[in-house]
């Protein structure tokens, strides 16, 4: 009797003690470069800063932030933050004693003629009244448990991280949404301009023709360039409307139109970060994310393993049960019972070994997934570093281009009208010019979009405290509930 008792209490010692089976998460060892491929030695580094603010337009600044208070994607991210929560304490509750009650009100009457009775049943029918309070308790002896609870915190951690990454992704979103408007604004007053010039050119020379100063010819040279470039503005004007409705939904509201801020040529266009440690790559919610995804399938093989070995549950109660309410409180009517149960496999056809191999699988898909996510980072931000630069230089070659042709479509015009040239060489001029600063406006944008490409690249460290702002809200009535939840009322 001694023995079994100091058995019991060994059991339990060894489960508060805290043993746990399986393997301890290790964070592995990536080889990574020092620094990026077509790294850039000039700017400053701006991981910490809403970077967004660095273009220097105001409404830029309004869109992100109230994309941010109102959209979809980031609700939805958060209420799978708030669903890991919430498994995060399912798991670790068993840790602790359960206790609950029940109760049971019985009137119940037998048969008098059962088989065997040589009496009647006195009192029939009967009455049984059961109050009780219930006690459970699982001691954790291998660590299930423990590991389920690991593994359940890692999800919570990780889908913190989705969320910041919806957040990245968001900010990006409506900064490249917002610098593409701004670039097909261009584009359309490029065009306009240039058809209000050709409208001109075509009333002068129609004047010419009937004087017999060109031929028809020229006119209709005139008039072909003129109403292909009318034909184009109806174009450039249904893509800025979809932008338009795409910026609309990222901002969390209906399709309508969006106000502007700067022009496109008088946006900021900042300077890229300088000398960048490889090491602040971690700091990419992705990578979070699959390291938080690792350490969880890392714990779910101990939860795996441990169930080889016995688990020990202690189960209580206490309470009254009286066939007479009026009896129910009384010393007689008390009742208690105590149990423990210790449980455990002996033959289960390797259900317990496939579970295990399967986490162990899960492990393996993890990591690699992990070092995968990491060489991605590296080549999204040595793509957005080339793609920045060589964005520059190429601006840089057709603003020269522009320049020239400009010359070119003058001095050609100066030489038809000496009738040193044709005016064919005059149109090709234009078409050239026409081309070369609409092209020179795509140039820029993918500028600004391989930088935010690059800020996006860098990690998003700048977001890590950004929320919801009620004051950037479409309505009041939005504002109102938008700061109830982000407040949690």
């Amino acid at each position: 009797m001694i023995i079994a008792r100091r058995s019991f209490l060994g059991f339990i010692g060894l489960g508060l003690a805290g043993g746990t089976v399986g393997p301890d998460y290790l964070k592995p060892d990536v080889t990574t470069p020092e620094m990026f491929r077509y790294q850039i030695n000039t700017g400053k580094a701006y991981a910490n800063e809403s970077w967004w603010q660095l273009f220097s337009d105001r409404v830029l600044h309004r869109l992100v932030n109230q994309s941010l208070a109102q959209n979809w994607d980031i609700t939805i991210a958060t209420a799978r933050v708030e669903e890991a929560a919430g498994v995060l304490i399912t798991r670790g509750a068993p840790l602790y004693p359960q206790v609950g009650y029940n109760g049971l009100g019985q009137r119940e009457r037998l048969s008098n003629k059962l088989p065997g009775a040589t009496t009647s049943i006195s009192p029939n029918p009967q009455s049984l009244y059961e109050p009780l309070f219930t006690a459970s308790w699982e001691i954790d002896l291998w660590g299930r448990i423990r590991r389920q609870q690991q593994a359940a915190e890692a999800n919570l951690l990780g889908a913190e991280e989705a969320r910041r990454g919806v957040i990245l992704t968001l900010a990006s979103a409506v900064a490249t949404t917002y610098f593409k408007l701004r670039a097909l604004d261009a584009q359309l007053s490029i065009s306009k301009e240039t058809l209000a010039n050709y409208a001109k050119l075509k009333n002068l020379f129609g004047e010419r023709f009937r004087y017999g100063q060109v031929s028809e010819v020229v006119v209709a040279q005139i008039t072909a360039q003129y109403e292909n470039i009318a034909a184009s503005i109806p174009l450039i004007e249904q893509e800025i409307a979809k932008t338009e409705n795409a910026l609309s939904i990222l901002v969390g509201d209906y399709p309508h139109g969006i106000s502007r801020g700067a022009s496109f040529a008088g946006i900021r266009l900042p300077k890229v970060p300088s000398d960048l440690p490889s090491d602040m790559l971690r700091q990419r919610p992705d990578i979070a994310q699959a390291e938080q995804e690792l350490i969880a399938a890392n714990a779910r093989i101990g939860a795996a393993m441990a169930q080889y070995y016995p688990q020990l549950s202690l189960t209580g109660s206490l309470g009254y049960a009286s066939g007479a309410l009026s009896n129910l409180l009384t010393g007689p009517a008390g009742v208690w019972a105590i149990a423990g149960t210790l449980a455990g496999p002996i033959f289960d056809a390797g259900a317990i070994k496939g579970q295990v191999q399967a986490t162990e699988a899960q492990k393996q898909a993890a990591l690699a997934n992990y070092v995968k996510t990491i060489h991605i980072a590296f080549q999204e931000m040595s793509d957005s570093l080339i793609g920045y630069q060589k964005s520059l230089e190429s601006l840089a070659a057709r603003n020269r281009a522009i320049k020239a042709l400009q010359t070119t479509v003058r001095l050609s015009f100066l030489k038809f009208e000496e009738g040193q040239e044709s005016y064919t060489t005059v149109l090709t001029a234009e078409n050239d010019l026409y081309s070369a600063q609409l092209e020179a406006i795509n140039t820029r944008f993918r500028a600004f979009a391989s930088l935010v490409d690059l800020y996006k690249a860098m990690g998003g460290g700048w977001t890590l405290n950004v929320g919801p702002d009620p004051s950037l809200a479409s309505s009041p009535k939005q504002a109102t509930k938008t700061a109830k939840q982000a407040t949690g009322g």
